[in-house]
């Protein structure tokens, strides 16, 4: 039995499940492995991500754990299956793990919600923005351009012949940090018009204006996988990334990104003047901005 030297997200992420459904169905390692003819310590490097399990082992289990949810079931199969190759694999020497595992969990994911309060959301950035921000990090690529480049077939999934949904809310003091000068924040803004016309993307704007919501809650996106059977919080600071997938955790994130969406100004529409709304909305906010830019 191999041993992985290295775990990618979607590997811890399914054992992670496997040791869920033993441990809520009470059993102990060494149970768990009897119902599939698997050693205590095999179960264990499953569980901890470091090797992989067969599909129909991976069925038996999960029957014997008692699950009867065949969606999650055959989501699971679908982790266990997938080789974990993509356009991504190509950055693997330029590029830290926690990048390309992002890379992944959006290219699987059915539907994107996020909420940025201080940058534009990566997957929506000019190569111009997304330069000049990694320019003034305090983490400078070795390779700035390849990480440019990244990010950018990022975005591809907004695209490609069945896109994700993305379903972003932008505080406006990400509209107002200028990243690169006057004339890269208009290429942005407008690039956020533009990528608005997207039949699956929704983009909105918290205004400073906004009433009951702290001004600057940590971001984070919320993915919906394979049919919504899978859902994954992923929240970045400084040390590390953190993955979430507790329903209860899960569950307050996306309640969080309701009350963000509700005290948020309407979508942008760019199909519509904003001339003809009866209210200020995300669209409106834009166009000033853009405004002041020329301006300045």
């Amino acid at each position: 039995m191999a041993l992985r030297t290295s775990t990618t997200e979607r590997q811890r992420r399914l054992g992670a499940e496997l040791r869920k459904l033993r441990e809520q169905a009470g059993y102990s390692v060494t149970e768990g492995g009897e119902f599939i003819a698997m050693g205590r310590a095999h179960l264990g490097h499953v569980e901890a991500g470091r090797t992989a399990i067969p599909a129909e082992k991976l069925r038996a289990l999960c029957h014997a754990y008692g699950c009867t949810r065949e969606p999650l079931i055959e989501a699971l199969v679908a982790m266990s299956e997938d080789s974990g190759k993509g356009w991504w694999t190509e950055y693997r020497r330029a590029l830290a793990q926690p990048v390309l595992d992002l890379a992944e969990l959006e290219a699987a994911a059915d539907a994107l919600f996020s909420y940025e309060s201080l940058f534009i959301p990566g997957i929506l950035q000019t190569p111009e923005y997304t330069r000049s921000i990694f320019r003034s990090s305090d983490r400078p690529h070795d390779d700035l351009e390849r990480a440019v480049q990244f990010r950018m077939e990022r975005q591809q999934i907004l695209t490609r012949s069945e896109p994700s949904a993305l379903h972003t809310v932008i505080h406006e003091a990400a509209l107002h940090v200028r990243f690169g000068g006057v004339t890269v924040m208009r290429r942005q803004l407008l690039h956020l018009i533009r990528m608005a016309e997207l039949p699956r993307v929704t983009i909105q704007v918290l205004p400073f204006t906004a009433e009951g919501l702290s001004a600057f809650s940590t971001p984070f996106l919320l993915a919906d996988s394979h049919g919504s059977a899978l859902q994954t919080v992923l929240v970045e600071n400084p040390a590390a990334t953190v993955y979430i997938h507790e329903g209860d955790a899960v569950l307050k994130y996306r309640q969080r990104f309701d009350r963000l969406r509700t005290a948020a100004l309407p979508p942008l529409d760019p199909a519509v003047s904003a001339s003809t709304h009866e209210s200020r909305d995300s669209l409106a906010l834009l166009q000033h901005l853009l405004y002041s830019l020329q301006e300045a």
